[in-house]
Order: structure tokens, then sequence, then C-alpha cells
């Protein structure tokens, strides 16, 4: 009897197992989507602007991660939004004196922007040259954080010539 008892009781423990794991996995992918959304990265109060100016733009209907984490491998993805989430806990707790009025993106991140940029406009890449600038927000800050998100630098004017040397905006055909 003894036995019969074991049995049931490792039957139950293995559903108890299976439920808890399936609740855990529910909620680790709804909470990892959550934080994927712009209400999320809306919540801290330095990204109003920031956010006013995404959903304003034409691409308001992508997620900030979208753009702002890379895609090349799941494993890649979390650790760069960990890595990155850690440095946004920081600065909204401890180091809230540190934040400055206009928030400028990392190398690492202005990287991460530039291959997401390229790797969703490829078709508009090989049908137009885009070469008058070293990325792609360097001309098109804009468009991800509509309209009024632009630095000084959007409006330096090129040096003469600097555009037609570089085919920026030129039709090439082939």
């Amino acid at each position: 009897m003894k036995g019969k008892w074991l049995r049931v009781d490792k039957k139950l423990l293995i559903l108890a197992s299976i439920f808890v794991g399936i609740i855990i996995s529910v909620v680790s992918v709804k909470t990892l989507a959550y934080s994927d959304s712009p209400d999320f990265c809306q919540s801290c109060h330095i990204m109003n602007n920031v956010h006013d100016s995404f959903a304003d733009s034409t691409h308001a209907g992508l997620s900030c991660n979208d753009c702002h984490l890379p895609h090349e491998s799941t494993v890649g993805k979390l650790v760069y939004k960990a890595k990155v989430g850690m440095g946004h806990v920081y600065y909204n707790t401890l180091g809230e004196d540190k934040i400055p009025d206009v928030l400028h993106p990392t190398a690492s991140t202005k990287e991460v922007i530039q291959q997401n940029c390229i790797d969703c406009h490829e078709n508009t890449l090989q049908n137009v040259s885009h070469d008058a600038k070293e990325n792609c927000v360097d001309c098109h800050q804009s468009v991800p954080h509509g309209k009024g998100f632009k630095t000084e630098d959007f409006y330096k004017k090129p040096n003469s010539g600097e555009l037609l040397e570089n085919k920026g905006g030129t039709m090439d055909n082939g």
C-alpha cells in the first residue's frame, strides 16, 4: 500500500511541476513582451518626450526594441536587453542627477540601430544610394522619433560637394 501512495505522489508532483512550469513560462513571455512595448519604455519619466516623438512618427507601429535591440539571436537580444536595462535602472534610481536633458544613444546602441535600419530597409538601400553620411540616423533622425527630435548636428550644412562626392540620395539604377 505504501508503494501505491508513492506512485500517486510522484504523479501529483509531476503534474504540479508541469503546471507551475507553464505558469512561469506564460508569465515570463508576457513580461518580456510588455518590456518590449513603447508603454513600458515610456514608464520612466525621462522617456516622455522620446515616447511622444516616437508616437508621432511613421514607425509608431513598431516596438522600441525592434530598433533598439540586436536580433541576430534570442540570447544576444536578452543579454543586450539586460545590460541596457540595468543601466536604465541605475539612472532612474541612484544616478537620477546624472540623467542628461537630451538622450543620445551609446556607440553600441548606434551600431544596433544602424544594423536594424539596414535589415528593415534593405530593398530601399538596393535601389537608392545612401552613403552621404556614416549612419542612417545622421539624415533620418526624425523618422523614428517624429517631429522636433533633431540634434544640432542634423542642421549642420555639408561641406561643399560632399553630397555629390558621396552620391547621397541619388538614384542608383545599376
